[in-house]
């Protein structure tokens, strides 16, 4: 019961901190005049990545008295997220906007940013998988790895950044959705903006500490690994903002933002966050379901690619994305 209550407040302190963050960024975003895709891409999926990203990092450097639950935890945290993104995520994202505006109903996300993501994100992952295949003893060339991972997101960021320029100036910039949260109180500023970022911060850091404290009771009491438990329960979690906002942008017809929110935290997902853990604790992805999650979060973005290239982004083809995230539930279950 304690496990379970436990969880139940980090989950809701979560829930409640992403959206103030996200709220913010925003904002932010139509402050600074960017397009969709940047706010999409980078300002949402960086904000509602923040539980994901905060987890891990807790769990591996103070989540508690056993040194292997705190890196199994992180571990599933950090290549959870990306392997839900890629698969359930994109499945009820297709499956709202199926239901919201036909199955056959082809999604206009813009092209050239969803392509910039999805192989960003590939390569990313293809240096994670690599870092991982290398003896523990070559740790100065994981960190090497570890860096050219953040020098590619940094070069995302400019190329997104960039292409925002002339989306802007074709009339796409971003405009937020309902009003700043405190600003009945406080008013609307930039100051006021930033406020609400740092206390969203804040929240996130307190419920993800309480979170790693329940998942650690829970893989006890449920007599299975951390590991299975962090990979099945935090990033289903903690990716409930992405799942939210992405629902809610593709019904509008908003589908830049949807996309860009769930394919620009994959990007974030799979390379600065392992590049960090990399430094943080021994990179050795050995572990069955490790593996499986994986090659099921490439396999979903290798078919979200095939889907954009072909020109099929419809609710029923973007749909199948749960599949594979229902063979991971068999695969663990099995096991």
């Amino acid at each position: 019961m304690e496990s379970v209550v436990s969880l139940l407040i980090a989950l809701i302190v979560v829930f409640l901190a992403a959206e103030v963050f996200t709220n913010a960024l925003e904002h932010l975003g139509e402050r600074m005049g960017v397009s969709e895709g940047v706010t999409g891409s980078i300002f949402a999926a960086v904000g509602t990545a923040m539980p994901e990203t905060i987890i891990p990092i807790v769990a591996i450097i103070a989540g508690g008295a056993s040194e292997a639950i705190n890196h199994e935890v992180g571990l599933g945290a950090i290549l959870g997220a990306p392997f839900m993104l890629a698969t359930l995520s994109i499945g009820l994202m297709g499956w709202f906007a199926g239901r919201a505006r036909g199955w056959n109903t082809k999604l206009s996300p813009e092209p050239t940013g969803l392509k910039r993501d999805l192989s960003v994100f590939f390569m990313g992952y293809l240096l994670v998988i690599a870092a991982s295949l290398l003896p523990e003893t070559w740790q100065q060339a994981k960190v090497g790895i570890a860096f050219s991972l953040f020098v590619l997101y940094f070069l995302y960021l400019l190329n997104t950044i960039k292409a925002s320029r002339q989306l802007v100036d074709e009339g796409h910039g971003t405009e937020a959705d309902g009003e700043l949260y405190i600003s009945r109180f406080f008013g609307d500023s930039t100051a006021v903006t930033i406020i609400q970022l740092v206390a969203g911060l804040v929240l996130l850091v307190v419920g993800a500490k309480m979170f790693v404290h329940g998942v650690e009771l829970a893989s006890s009491v449920l007599g299975v690994s951390a590991l299975v438990v962090s990979l099945l329960i935090v990033p289903v979690a903690t990716e409930l903002p992405e799942k939210v906002n992405s629902i809610l942008w593709v019904r509008k017809g908003r589908d830049t933002l949807a996309f860009g929110n769930i394919t620009g935290a994959m990007v974030f997902q799979g390379t600065v966050i392992p590049a960090a853990a990399m430094m943080l604790m021994p990179w050795n992805l050995h572990a069955g379901p490790a593996v499986a999650a994986i090659v099921l979060a490439l396999l979903g973005n290798t078919w979200l690619w095939y889907l954009n290239a072909t020109g099929r982004l419809t609710g029923w083809f973007l749909s199948i994305g749960m599949l594979f995230y229902a063979m991971f539930i068999v695969y663990v279950v099995a096991g």
